[in-house]
């Protein structure tokens, strides 16, 4: 399977990465996803992303979890 992360906007609708200049490279495993994440949230965040979802395949995983400092 592989690893994507779902983009998502303040009213929790997709993202669609082209709209935002983004590529959201799809990963082997949860780890690289999650590495990926963690070098590129304040970019995403900047670009309007306000949360993410992760999937493996068709199965979510777990969020969204929002990217905006506590």
């Amino acid at each position: 399977m592989s690893w994507t992360w779902r983009l998502e906007g303040p009213a929790g609708e997709t993202v669609d990465p082209v709209a935002v200049d983004v590529t959201v490279p799809p990963s082997e495993n949860q780890a690289d996803a999650e590495s990926w994440l963690g070098e590129h949230w304040r970019d995403l965040l900047a670009r309007g992303v306000s949360a993410v979802t992760l999937f493996d395949g068709e199965t979510l995983v777990y969020g969204p979890m929002g990217l905006a400092p506590s």
